[in-house]
């Protein structure tokens, strides 16, 4: 088990920012990520749709013998996570959990806003999952349609980006809330323009960095760690375009990204399905 890769899959480029914190702190990990970039953006989608798309992809990367998978979108977790952990046999990771106990730490007031999808803001995963985890905190979730395509799209900074954020945040936020939970693995790419409407004193944070120390706990615990000095690969997939993802993916993070391989919707027993209007 413990020289198996780690799964990890969002609806496109947003959840290589979870990747690239887990390679930071798990360098001897063998990584493989799927974006179905294809299928993006989930957040208009059905919770129906995003079942049925997690369970192909959650197959598919079981089916690459990997010994746990994490969830590295808002949307899927929100809608499939319960579900994963029940219909497969090894650990599922999502991103709620980590960004809350973040924000928990990080917030004065204890009043926070969760933006993400309108699945997500629909879902209330944010403030089921606070309860679960005993957090005293009061939580305002607020969708933000337009934010996804924006980072698909590559247009993270100037008027237009500016004008998306300004339009959806500045007549929702009070005074009273000094910490933005960023509930979709695409937002932390729209930090600057987001810091810039909301100001200095709104803390951003991002399940990232928090959701790798999540996997890396969850390692140490089952004895599944590899050592640094194993050298771990990462290999990434796409059921869309590989050389916008390979482009676009490598001007987000600043580094540059290994190959990147189209998997074909037959490899994950599915079809694509069409956005909806």
């Amino acid at each position: 088990m413990r020289s198996r890769p780690i799964g990890v899959f969002d609806s496109g480029l947003g959840g290589l920012t979870v990747l690239q914190s887990m390679i930071d702190l798990l360098p001897g990990e063998d990584l493989i990520y799927l974006g179905d970039t294809a299928r993006y953006p989930y957040g208009e989608r059905s919770v129906e749709e995003l079942q049925r798309f997690a369970r192909a992809i959650a197959a598919s990367l079981v089916d690459r013998d990997v010994k746990l998978l994490v969830v590295a979108c808002n949307s899927a977790t929100a809608a499939a996570l319960d579900l994963l952990r029940e219909e497969f046999p090894v650990p599922v990771v999502g991103v709620v959990g980590p960004g809350l106990r973040a924000a928990a730490t990080v917030s004065r007031t204890g009043r926070i806003v969760v933006i993400g999808t309108r699945v997500t803001a629909r879902s209330g995963v944010y403030e089921a999952t606070a309860e679960r985890l005993g957090l005293d905190l009061t939580i305002t979730t607020l969708a933000c349609p337009g934010f996804v395509e924006l980072v698909e799209e590559g247009r993270t900074e100037g008027p237009e980006a500016l004008r998306v954020v300004r339009d959806r945040l500045e007549p929702r936020l009070s005074a009273r809330e000094d910490t933005i939970v960023l509930g979709c693995t695409h937002f932390p790419l729209l930090g600057r323009t987001i810091s810039e409407v909301v100001g200095r004193h709104v803390a951003l944070v991002s399940s990232a960095d928090e959701t790798a120390f999540e996997v890396r706990d969850l390692l140490l615990r089952t004895g599944w760690m590899r050592d640094r000095s194993e050298g771990g690969g990462v290999r990434i997939l796409t059921t869309g375009d590989p050389v916008r993802f390979r482009r676009l993916g490598q001007r987000f993070l600043g580094v540059p990204l290994p190959a990147v391989a189209r998997v074909a919707f037959s490899e994950l027993g599915d079809a694509p399905v069409p956005r909806t209007a």
